[in-house]
């Protein structure tokens, strides 16, 4: 059931519902990106009343200036678009992001210089979390047909019994190009604190991404489901192996587990985000074994980082680390501290 996928890049062509008949026999097929992309405090430049957000402001330690801002937004969108570049497709069909604060820095970004022709949609709820980031969802709609949205808040205590408000889970569900699909958007609780002492929140981000699964399956059966997110986890943590319940070989999934193909990529040393000399994999996309079937319909192609070169640090203390926009309160005018995740999913054409 679960057999390996081979699939010429040469066949990858443009974008979803753009590809090409190949001469001879080759297999007809269409393609498309589902990606995930962690912002790094994508904020506006304004102190809003009762978020953490002053240090992104004009006044605030980072100096946080209109210029600098569409210098991030610009960024951004240039390398979005460029999701897909090596496959021959133009930008992903479906991104979910974080750190976002809110609906008018996506649409700044889903508006500027290198995405406005891709015509991104967007999906965006305000969270409670304290800092007042976000998790989103953009999409081309001429691929990706919405059905339903919510946000699903994720209640966690602190030791004094009061509420530690951290970022919402957003469930989208939609047809992508004719496939019944739901995609669940995190961001995890962080390790700040440490990473053994913040690890029951993550556990119980966890368990709230896991029923949102199987609420779904129990409806849908089936239908597919992408998970993605910065899980602040790597993809062999407790969090991620056994309250997800993901298995990183395909051969080996059970009927109850998700696979997770960057479990693979993460033993080889690849990383979306690098820390003290080590690379993380804490941004991840998760799926349904049934994206894993030959059927009609999408399938998994192959999982990937995008991590091109000017994505990259080509020099000093941080060289071949992510670029990021701060080192410190020091602007360095770069994208993000994380690298974009993605998936190429295929279907066969008749």
């Amino acid at each position: 059931m679960k057999s390996k996928i081979y699939v010429t890049t040469a066949l990858v062509l443009m974008a979803i519902l753009l590809a090409r008949p190949e001469k001879g026999n080759a297999q007809k097929i269409r393609a498309g990106i589902i990606a995930f992309y962690n912002l790094e405090n994508l904020f506006d430049t304004l102190d809003t009343p009762g978020v953490l957000d002053t240090e992104f402001t004009p006044d605030g330690p980072k100096h946080w200036t209109s210029e600098k801002y569409w210098t991030k937004i610009n960024n951004l969108g240039r390398v979005i678009a460029r999701i897909g570049s090596h496959e021959n497709i133009n930008g992903p069909a479906i991104l979910g992001v974080s750190e976002v604060e809110n609906r008018t820095v996506l649409e700044d970004l889903v508006h500027s210089e290198h995405l406005k022709n891709l015509n991104y949609q967007i999906v965006h709820y305000d969270s409670p979390d304290e800092r007042g980031v976000d998790v989103a969802l953009l999409y081309q709609p001429r691929y990706f047909k919405i059905t339903n949205a919510r946000n699903v808040p994720l209640f966690l205590l602190r030791e004094d019994g009061e509420r530690d408000y951290t970022r919402d889970q957003l469930v989208v569900s939609g047809l992508f190009d004719g496939d019944p699909m739901h995609i669940i958007v995190n961001h995890w609780p962080s390790r700040y604190g440490g990473q053994k002492a913040s690890a029951p929140l993550r556990i119980e981000a966890a368990k709230l991404t896991r029923s949102l699964v199987d609420s779904i399956r129990t409806i849908h059966p089936n239908d597919k489901i992408v998970i993605m997110g910065d899980l602040n986890d790597d993809p062999i943590d407790k969090s991620v192996k056994k309250y997800l319940n993901t298995e990183g070989k395909q051969q080996k999934i059970k009927d109850d587990q998700l696979y997770n193909p960057m479990e693979t990529l993460y033993k080889k040393g690849i990383g979306s985000l690098a820390y003290q000399g080590k690379w993380n994999l804490f941004d991840q996309i998760i799926i349904t074994p049934n994206m894993l079937e030959e059927q009609d319909g999408y399938r998994l192609n192959a999982a990937r980082i995008f991590n091109d070169a000017f994505l990259l640090r080509d020099a000093g203390r941080y060289k071949k680390y992510p670029h990021r926009t701060f080192v410190g309160n020091d602007f360095q005018g770069g994208y993000s501290d994380h690298l974009p995740v993605y998936i190429i999913v295929v279907k066969n054409i008749r």
